[in-house]
């Protein structure tokens, strides 16, 4: 078993291990709790014979330094929990990591994995390769075999159907489609409200995502809407789309399978798809292999991986993650007095943006113009103009349109430009677009306007502090070649400069030209 952190005892089974076999042969690590009451019952008894370790804390003292940043211990003693089919999920999962993903990425949670790759790789390129591609995980990572895989449509659907992929990916049956689009994790930057105002601290639910909970691929599938309509199309009442993935969920001592729901106003115009294929790869086990849903536009929690069942009611889901979570509540509500009543549900992504290089307290030296690159999104249409302030917002300079990447519905926008900088030392930069619709107006100035209790979609203007050294300036230079032939690097700025900055007889010619310290009595 993986190692608990430092601080909590390595689990131990209390009393006799519990046997939940797999399900089906070819689906190692999944369990079905949803068509079994009495065992969900089971699982909540065997869940209260333990004393979980609580949530570290990661937000009213600094993140740890370490990659990964937080582990997860909780949820892997969950897993350990429920038994030989579970038990070695945190293990699993980690293997993939390490097969699927980068070396590189930043680990913000070990288990359930969520992680994201270095910012300035992020934006070099319009798609997003694989391995770099963020991960934002509820659970365990089910190793199903596509040839043993099928999923169940049900509900309010006229001929409920069980689906092969083989079948799914028959053309005389299910016309194909490929769309590039972007999935974004409504916890993006969700850091920066951390460090200014902390919230709720679930270590997986508010993981503390930076700027790279974002990836755009050439997703290839099916439209959801074909599958329904093969089904024989929608009873009366049918109005939302249930998905099921196959990992299992925790939720304040109850087990569940991952389940969301989207209205099927959204199936209906084809923005949802059953994707098997991800930039011209099968999908990647930790992405949700061998099929996964697609919400264009929609916050990344409703894009459910490992799919299993679809399921077709008259209301949205009451599953945890879709009732009590994923839910923006008023800069009033917290603690005290949140309710999953006065919390609206988060679906469409709401205009954002990053600036992803420079780094924030990157010390620069440059000659008049300081390069930064990013990305734009809205989850209703696309960036129309993205714009960039070297003052802190009070003068804007707008990215020409040859240094934005294409527009596409449902994408991103990477840009790169080069910001006039005349001034030295600690600047403030952020940056701010619009979209087709003009939602500007959604990107609030500074991150206290956007601050909510779950410390979701942080979409006030990205701000970051930059220490400007303008070798243009002849003080500057002459420093530059100071340090260069003392062998004194000017980075960082904290390392104290070793050699006199100026000699006496400079100091009190300076100081005469200056009229001295004090003034004539």
């Amino acid at each position: 078993m993986a190692p608990a952190e430092p601080d909590h005892a390595p689990f131990k089974v209390q009393g006799e291990e519990p046997h939940f076999p797999e399900e089906l042969e070819g689906w190692k690590g999944y369990i079905e709790w949803e068509k079994y009451p009495e065992k969900k019952k089971q699982a909540a008894e065997v869940l209260s014979r333990y004393d979980f370790p609580v949530p570290p804390e990661f937000q009213l003292k600094p993140l740890p330094q370490t990659n990964p940043i937080l582990e997860g211990v909780r949820w892997k003693y969950y897993h350990y929990a429920m038994g030989a089919t579970l038990k070695n999920q945190p293990e699993i999962s980690w293997k993939y990591v390490q097969k699927e993903k980068s070396p590189d990425m930043i680990h913000v949670l070990q288990f359930p994995y969520n992680g994201e790759p270095p910012r300035d790789r992020l934006v070099k390129t319009e798609i997003t390769p694989n391995e770099d591609f963020f991960v934002r995980n509820h659970g365990g990572i089910p190793e199903i075999d596509a040839d043993k895989f099928f999923f169940d449509v049900e509900g309010l659907v006229n001929n409920p159907k069980k689906i092969t992929l083989e079948e799914l990916q028959d053309e005389s049956i299910f016309p194909r489609m490929s769309k590039t689009a972007s999935l974004q994790c409504s916890g993006t930057r969700r850091i920066e409200q951390i460090h200014e105002y902390p919230g709720d601290g679930d270590e997986l639910i508010n993981a503390p995502w930076a700027e790279g909970a974002i990836g755009t691929a050439r997703w290839t599938g099916v439209s959801l809407k074909k599958v329904i309509k093969y089904c024989g199309g929608l009873k009366e009442g049918g109005k939302h789309v249930e998905f099921f993935g196959a990992d299992t969920y925790f939720k304040k001592g109850q087990v569940f399978n991952y389940a969301v729901s989207v209205p099927y106003r959204k199936v209906k115009i084809h923005e949802v798809m059953l994707a098997w294929e991800m930039n011209g790869k099968p999908l990647p086990r930790i992405h949700g292999y061998p099929l996964r849903v697609v919400v264009f536009g929609f916050i990344g929690a409703r894009s459910c991986k490992w799919l299993y069942k679809i399921n077709v009611i008259g209301q949205p889901s009451l599953a945890p993650v879709q009732m009590k979570e994923y839910l923006y509540y008023s800069p009033q509500i917290g603690k005290h007095n949140n309710t999953y009543s006065n919390g609206f549900s988060i679906q469409t992504m709401p205009v954002s943006s990053a600036i992803m290089t420079p780094l924030n307290h990157d010390q620069i030296v440059h000659d008049g113009k300081i390069k930064l690159t990013g990305w734009a999104f809205s989850g209703s249409g696309w960036p129309e103009r993205v714009e960039v302030s070297g003052d802190g917002g009070h003068i804007w300079y707008e990215i020409p349109w040859n240094k934005l990447s294409r527009k596409v519905f449902y994408s991103w926008r990477v840009w790169e430009y080069e910001m006039p900088v005349d001034a030295e030392g600690w600047l403030e930069f952020c940056v701010r677009c619009w979209d087709d619709a003009l939602n500007a107006s959604t990107q609030p100035t500074f991150v206290r306007s956007a601050w909510n209790w779950d410390l979701h979609v942080t979409s006030s203007c990205h701000r970051i502090k930059v220490y400007s050294m303008n070798r243009n300036k002849p003080a500057t230079a002459r420093r530059l070649k100071q340090c260069e032939e003392s062998g004194v690097p000017i980075v960082p700025i904290t390392r104290p400069i070793p050699f006199d900055v100026e000699t006496e007889e400079e100091y009190l010619e300076n100081m005469e030209r200056r009229h001295g310290r004090d003034p004539e009595e």
